[in-house]
Protein backbone atom coordinates (compact mmCIF):
# COMPACT_ATOMS: atom_id res chain seq x y z
CA UNK A 1 0.00 0.00 0.00
CA UNK A 2 1.80 3.74 -0.89
CA UNK A 3 1.93 5.96 1.78
CA UNK A 4 0.70 9.83 1.45
CA UNK A 5 3.55 11.78 2.37
CA UNK A 6 3.09 14.83 4.76
CA UNK A 7 2.93 18.06 3.35
CA UNK A 8 5.51 20.23 4.05
CA UNK A 9 4.91 22.38 7.27
CA UNK A 10 6.39 25.44 5.16
CA UNK A 11 3.65 24.57 2.60
CA UNK A 12 0.78 26.32 4.78
CA UNK A 13 2.65 29.44 5.37
CA UNK A 14 3.35 29.98 1.34
CA UNK A 15 -0.25 29.39 1.16
CA UNK A 16 -1.35 31.98 3.58
CA UNK A 17 0.55 34.24 1.92
CA UNK A 18 -0.49 33.47 -0.98
CA UNK A 19 -4.31 33.83 -0.53
CA UNK A 20 -3.26 37.28 1.13
CA UNK A 21 -1.50 38.50 -2.03
CA UNK A 22 -4.42 37.27 -3.76
CA UNK A 23 -6.82 39.19 -2.24
CA UNK A 24 -4.58 42.26 -2.48
CA UNK A 25 -4.39 41.69 -6.46
CA UNK A 26 -8.56 41.26 -6.80
CA UNK A 27 -9.46 43.98 -4.43
CA UNK A 28 -6.56 46.35 -3.63
CA UNK A 29 -5.75 49.05 -6.69
CA UNK A 30 -1.82 49.31 -7.49
CA UNK A 31 -1.06 47.05 -4.43
CA UNK A 32 1.61 45.63 -6.42
CA UNK A 33 2.39 48.47 -8.21
CA UNK A 34 6.23 49.85 -8.04
CA UNK A 35 7.42 52.86 -9.28
CA UNK A 36 10.94 53.80 -9.50
CA UNK A 37 12.07 57.71 -8.47
CA UNK A 38 15.49 59.07 -7.85
CA UNK A 39 16.88 55.56 -8.18
CA UNK A 40 14.78 54.12 -5.53
CA UNK A 41 11.75 51.63 -5.50
CA UNK A 42 8.60 52.72 -3.79
CA UNK A 43 4.76 51.17 -3.62
CA UNK A 44 3.07 48.76 -1.43
CA UNK A 45 5.10 45.71 -1.28
CA UNK A 46 8.82 47.79 -0.70
CA UNK A 47 6.71 49.20 2.13
CA UNK A 48 5.90 45.44 3.56
CA UNK A 49 9.84 45.14 3.15
CA UNK A 50 10.59 48.11 5.22
CA UNK A 51 8.38 47.64 7.73
CA UNK A 52 8.95 44.47 8.48
CA UNK A 53 12.58 44.57 8.74
CA UNK A 54 12.69 45.15 12.28
CA UNK A 55 10.11 42.53 13.46
CA UNK A 56 12.58 39.86 11.14
CA UNK A 57 15.98 40.65 12.10
CA UNK A 58 14.06 39.94 15.79
CA UNK A 59 12.31 36.75 14.35
CA UNK A 60 15.38 35.05 13.10
CA UNK A 61 17.19 35.30 16.19
CA UNK A 62 14.40 34.16 17.86
CA UNK A 63 13.81 31.18 15.84
CA UNK A 64 17.07 29.51 17.27
CA UNK A 65 16.02 30.70 20.59
CA UNK A 66 12.68 28.46 20.29
CA UNK A 67 14.57 25.82 19.09
CA UNK A 68 16.73 25.29 21.96
CA UNK A 69 13.09 24.72 23.67
CA UNK A 70 13.41 28.46 25.23
CA UNK A 71 11.83 31.54 24.43
CA UNK A 72 13.03 35.34 25.19
CA UNK A 73 10.32 37.82 25.86
CA UNK A 74 12.01 40.56 26.69
CA UNK A 75 13.16 41.56 23.12
CA UNK A 76 10.95 44.61 22.82
CA UNK A 77 12.34 45.57 26.00
CA UNK A 78 15.98 45.50 25.17
CA UNK A 79 14.79 47.31 21.80
CA UNK A 80 13.53 50.03 23.52
CA UNK A 81 16.88 49.82 25.55
CA UNK A 82 18.93 49.87 22.47
CA UNK A 83 17.04 53.14 21.23
CA UNK A 84 17.04 54.82 24.19
CA UNK A 85 20.73 54.57 24.27
CA UNK A 86 21.21 55.42 20.61
CA UNK A 87 19.44 58.72 21.02
CA UNK A 88 21.01 59.90 24.17
CA UNK A 89 24.31 59.27 22.18
CA UNK A 90 22.65 61.62 19.77
CA UNK A 91 22.16 63.73 22.60
CA UNK A 92 25.61 63.78 23.40
CA UNK A 93 23.80 62.17 26.54
CA UNK A 94 22.51 65.27 27.74
CA UNK A 95 18.33 65.45 27.72
CA UNK A 96 18.37 68.52 30.02
CA UNK A 97 17.40 70.83 27.22
CA UNK A 98 15.31 68.89 25.41
CA UNK A 99 13.36 70.75 22.73
CA UNK A 100 10.79 69.68 20.13
CA UNK A 101 13.14 70.39 17.17
CA UNK A 102 15.46 67.57 18.40
CA UNK A 103 18.82 67.32 18.96
CA UNK A 104 21.08 68.85 16.07
CA UNK A 105 24.67 67.19 17.92
CA UNK A 106 26.02 64.88 15.33
CA UNK A 107 27.75 62.47 17.40
CA UNK A 108 29.79 59.95 15.68
CA UNK A 109 28.57 57.04 13.97
CA UNK A 110 30.38 54.37 15.54
CA UNK A 111 29.46 55.23 18.66
CA UNK A 112 25.51 55.16 17.93
CA UNK A 113 25.59 51.98 16.76
CA UNK A 114 28.09 50.40 18.75
CA UNK A 115 26.86 51.57 22.15
CA UNK A 116 23.65 50.33 21.71
CA UNK A 117 24.73 47.02 20.09
CA UNK A 118 27.14 46.02 23.13
CA UNK A 119 24.59 47.24 25.84
CA UNK A 120 22.25 44.86 23.53
CA UNK A 121 24.65 42.11 23.84
CA UNK A 122 25.21 42.30 27.45
CA UNK A 123 21.77 42.16 28.30
CA UNK A 124 21.45 38.99 25.82
CA UNK A 125 24.14 37.61 27.89
CA UNK A 126 22.21 37.95 30.96
CA UNK A 127 19.31 36.34 30.18
CA UNK A 128 21.72 33.18 28.65
CA UNK A 129 23.29 33.19 31.99
CA UNK A 130 20.08 33.27 33.84
CA UNK A 131 18.84 30.11 31.62
CA UNK A 132 22.23 28.35 31.24
CA UNK A 133 24.27 28.62 34.36
CA UNK A 134 21.69 30.09 37.07
CA UNK A 135 19.18 27.21 35.40
CA UNK A 136 15.74 29.06 35.60
CA UNK A 137 13.24 28.57 32.55
CA UNK A 138 13.51 30.98 29.59
CA UNK A 139 10.05 31.96 30.46
CA UNK A 140 11.21 33.31 33.90
CA UNK A 141 14.52 34.62 33.33
CA UNK A 142 13.25 36.67 30.07
CA UNK A 143 10.21 38.21 31.79
CA UNK A 144 12.61 39.76 34.41
CA UNK A 145 14.67 41.67 31.64
CA UNK A 146 11.12 42.46 30.12
CA UNK A 147 9.72 44.27 33.11
CA UNK A 148 12.91 45.30 34.40
CA UNK A 149 14.09 46.69 30.82
CA UNK A 150 11.33 48.59 30.15
CA UNK A 151 11.68 50.23 32.88
CA UNK A 152 15.43 50.72 32.30
CA UNK A 153 14.91 52.60 28.87
CA UNK A 154 12.24 54.88 30.83
CA UNK A 155 14.83 55.98 33.24
CA UNK A 156 17.46 56.68 30.41
CA UNK A 157 15.25 58.65 28.99
CA UNK A 158 14.10 60.75 32.17
CA UNK A 159 10.64 59.72 30.88
CA UNK A 160 10.80 62.37 28.12
CA UNK A 161 10.63 61.12 24.03
CA UNK A 162 14.04 61.87 22.53
CA UNK A 163 13.93 63.50 19.06
CA UNK A 164 16.77 64.15 17.20
CA UNK A 165 18.27 64.92 13.75
CA UNK A 166 21.28 63.01 12.35
CA UNK A 167 21.55 62.68 8.67
CA UNK A 168 24.02 59.41 8.80
CA UNK A 169 21.73 57.69 11.75
CA UNK A 170 18.88 58.44 9.75
CA UNK A 171 20.03 56.23 6.98
CA UNK A 172 19.64 53.27 8.91
CA UNK A 173 16.07 52.95 9.41
CA UNK A 174 14.98 55.80 6.12
CA UNK A 175 18.00 54.94 3.46
CA UNK A 176 17.98 52.80 0.20
CA UNK A 177 20.65 51.25 -0.76
CA UNK A 178 20.88 49.30 -4.57
CA UNK A 179 17.19 50.87 -4.91
CA UNK A 180 15.84 48.98 -1.88
CA UNK A 181 15.04 49.74 1.93
CA UNK A 182 18.36 49.31 3.66
CA UNK A 183 16.45 48.18 7.18
CA UNK A 184 15.95 45.10 5.00
CA UNK A 185 19.24 44.53 3.55
CA UNK A 186 20.34 44.72 7.69
CA UNK A 187 18.03 41.86 7.76
CA UNK A 188 19.20 40.21 4.99
CA UNK A 189 22.52 40.36 6.46
CA UNK A 190 21.20 38.52 10.06
CA UNK A 191 19.98 36.13 7.89
CA UNK A 192 22.94 35.18 6.00
CA UNK A 193 24.74 35.62 9.55
CA UNK A 194 22.78 33.06 11.27
CA UNK A 195 22.57 30.70 8.30
CA UNK A 196 26.29 30.70 8.22
CA UNK A 197 26.88 30.57 11.99
CA UNK A 198 24.44 27.63 11.79
CA UNK A 199 25.41 25.80 8.56
CA UNK A 200 29.29 26.45 8.37
CA UNK A 201 29.55 25.36 12.10
CA UNK A 202 28.65 22.74 14.20
CA UNK A 203 26.10 25.41 15.89
CA UNK A 204 22.98 24.29 13.77
CA UNK A 205 23.48 20.49 14.96
CA UNK A 206 23.86 22.03 18.56
CA UNK A 207 20.71 23.82 18.81
CA UNK A 208 18.52 20.79 17.43
CA UNK A 209 20.33 18.85 19.97
CA UNK A 210 19.87 20.86 22.49
CA UNK A 211 16.53 21.49 21.73
CA UNK A 212 15.55 17.59 21.15
CA UNK A 213 16.91 16.36 24.55
CA UNK A 214 19.32 18.96 26.75
CA UNK A 215 20.26 15.33 28.86
CA UNK A 216 21.15 13.26 25.93
CA UNK A 217 23.67 16.39 24.46
CA UNK A 218 25.25 17.00 27.91
CA UNK A 219 25.91 13.47 27.73
CA UNK A 220 27.53 13.07 24.22
CA UNK A 221 29.56 15.84 24.85
CA UNK A 222 27.99 18.93 23.43
CA UNK A 223 28.91 22.12 25.71
CA UNK A 224 25.15 22.97 26.00
CA UNK A 225 25.52 25.73 28.38
CA UNK A 226 27.26 27.74 25.83
CA UNK A 227 25.20 27.21 22.77
CA UNK A 228 22.11 28.62 24.72
CA UNK A 229 24.54 31.18 26.04
CA UNK A 230 25.25 32.13 22.33
CA UNK A 231 21.67 31.81 20.99
CA UNK A 232 20.39 34.36 23.45
CA UNK A 233 23.04 36.78 23.36
CA UNK A 234 22.46 36.59 19.05
CA UNK A 235 18.89 37.62 20.53
CA UNK A 236 19.89 40.51 22.10
CA UNK A 237 22.13 41.77 19.24
CA UNK A 238 19.25 41.45 16.68
CA UNK A 239 16.88 43.20 19.50
CA UNK A 240 19.38 45.77 19.16
CA UNK A 241 19.64 45.58 15.78
CA UNK A 242 16.00 45.98 15.36
CA UNK A 243 16.15 49.31 17.77
CA UNK A 244 18.40 51.07 16.01
CA UNK A 245 16.58 50.38 12.71
CA UNK A 246 12.90 51.52 14.16
CA UNK A 247 14.57 54.60 16.53
CA UNK A 248 16.57 56.49 12.92
CA UNK A 249 13.07 56.04 10.95
CA UNK A 250 11.33 57.45 13.45
CA UNK A 251 13.73 59.76 14.54
CA UNK A 252 13.19 59.68 17.99
CA UNK A 253 12.84 57.37 21.03
CA UNK A 254 9.50 56.72 23.04
CA UNK A 255 10.73 54.36 26.11
CA UNK A 256 7.65 53.81 26.89
CA UNK A 257 6.11 52.16 23.69
CA UNK A 258 9.03 51.27 21.50
CA UNK A 259 8.87 47.42 20.95
CA UNK A 260 5.45 47.34 22.76
CA UNK A 261 4.39 43.62 21.94
CA UNK A 262 6.93 43.37 18.74
CA UNK A 263 8.19 39.86 20.88
CA UNK A 264 4.51 38.53 20.20
CA UNK A 265 4.65 39.60 16.25
CA UNK A 266 8.66 37.96 16.44
CA UNK A 267 7.19 34.21 18.16
CA UNK A 268 4.68 34.24 16.32
CA UNK A 269 6.31 34.82 13.26
CA UNK A 270 8.80 31.80 14.14
CA UNK A 271 5.63 29.64 15.03
CA UNK A 272 3.43 30.01 11.89
CA UNK A 273 7.00 29.14 9.92
CA UNK A 274 7.00 25.74 11.54
CA UNK A 275 9.54 25.84 14.11
CA UNK A 276 8.19 23.77 16.90
CA UNK A 277 7.64 25.45 20.46
CA UNK A 278 8.83 22.39 21.95
CA UNK A 279 11.68 22.95 20.26
CA UNK A 280 14.07 20.44 18.27
CA UNK A 281 14.07 22.00 14.66
CA UNK A 282 14.08 25.07 13.00
CA UNK A 283 12.99 26.36 10.30
CA UNK A 284 14.51 30.16 9.20
CA UNK A 285 12.53 30.32 5.65
CA UNK A 286 9.67 29.77 6.96
CA UNK A 287 10.32 32.31 9.44
CA UNK A 288 10.91 34.93 7.18
CA UNK A 289 7.35 33.88 5.46
CA UNK A 290 5.78 34.35 9.05
CA UNK A 291 7.11 37.55 9.16
CA UNK A 292 5.64 38.63 5.40
CA UNK A 293 2.31 37.36 6.42
CA UNK A 294 2.16 39.51 9.37
CA UNK A 295 3.35 42.03 7.49
CA UNK A 296 1.41 42.06 5.10
CA UNK A 297 -1.66 41.54 6.85
CA UNK A 298 -1.34 44.53 8.71
CA UNK A 299 -0.56 46.55 5.62
CA UNK A 300 -3.48 45.36 3.99
CA UNK A 301 -6.00 45.84 7.07
CA UNK A 302 -4.62 49.57 7.25
CA UNK A 303 -5.03 49.99 3.03
CA UNK A 304 -8.61 48.76 3.30
CA UNK A 305 -9.23 51.59 6.01
CA UNK A 306 -10.14 48.95 8.82
CA UNK A 307 -10.32 50.37 12.10
CA UNK A 308 -6.95 49.86 14.11
CA UNK A 309 -8.80 48.91 17.40
CA UNK A 310 -10.03 45.42 14.89
CA UNK A 311 -6.25 44.82 13.30
CA UNK A 312 -5.39 42.72 16.34
CA UNK A 313 -8.52 40.91 16.28
CA UNK A 314 -8.21 39.89 12.24
CA UNK A 315 -4.62 39.13 13.01
CA UNK A 316 -4.96 36.87 15.13
CA UNK A 317 -7.82 34.92 13.50
CA UNK A 318 -6.07 34.47 10.64
CA UNK A 319 -2.72 33.41 12.55
CA UNK A 320 -5.05 30.96 14.65
CA UNK A 321 -6.21 29.45 11.22
CA UNK A 322 -2.71 29.04 9.95
CA UNK A 323 -1.43 27.44 13.54
CA UNK A 324 -4.10 24.94 13.46
CA UNK A 325 -3.86 24.09 9.89
CA UNK A 326 0.07 23.08 9.95
CA UNK A 327 -0.85 21.50 13.52
CA UNK A 328 0.54 17.60 13.79
CA UNK A 329 -2.89 16.60 13.80
CA UNK A 330 -4.28 18.18 10.73
CA UNK A 331 -1.18 17.22 8.82
CA UNK A 332 -1.84 13.11 10.08
CA UNK A 333 -5.58 13.64 8.96
CA UNK A 334 -4.04 15.50 5.78
CA UNK A 335 -1.70 13.09 4.90
CA UNK A 336 -3.95 9.79 5.61
CA UNK A 337 -6.43 11.51 3.17
CA UNK A 338 -3.84 12.07 0.56
CA UNK A 339 -2.76 8.39 1.41
CA UNK A 340 -6.49 7.37 0.54
CA UNK A 341 -6.66 9.33 -2.55
CA UNK A 342 -3.26 7.83 -3.91
CA UNK A 343 -4.41 4.01 -3.37
CA UNK A 344 -7.63 4.54 -5.18
CA UNK A 345 -6.13 6.14 -7.91
CA UNK A 346 -3.41 3.11 -8.15
CA UNK A 347 -6.26 0.47 -7.93
CA UNK A 348 -7.99 3.04 -10.47
CA UNK A 349 -5.05 1.86 -13.15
Amino acid sequence: MMKGRQIPRIAWPLFALGLILLFNLMFTDSFFAITIKDGHLFGSLIDILRRSAPTLIMAVAMTYVIATGGIDISVGSVLAISGSIASLVVWGGNTQYLTSAGSQYYAPMLSIILIPLVASILLGAFNGVMVSFIGLQPFIATLILMTAGRGLAQLLTGGKVLNFRHAGFEFVGRGYLFGLPFPFLLALGVIVLGTAITRLTPMGLYIQAVGGNRSASNFSGVNTRLVLLFVYIFSGFAAGLSGLVMTSDITGADAGFMGLYMELDAILAVVIGGTPMEGGKYNVGGTVIGVLIIQTLTTTILTKGIPTEYTLLVKAIVVVVVLIIQSNKMREVMGKRQGKMMVKGGSAI
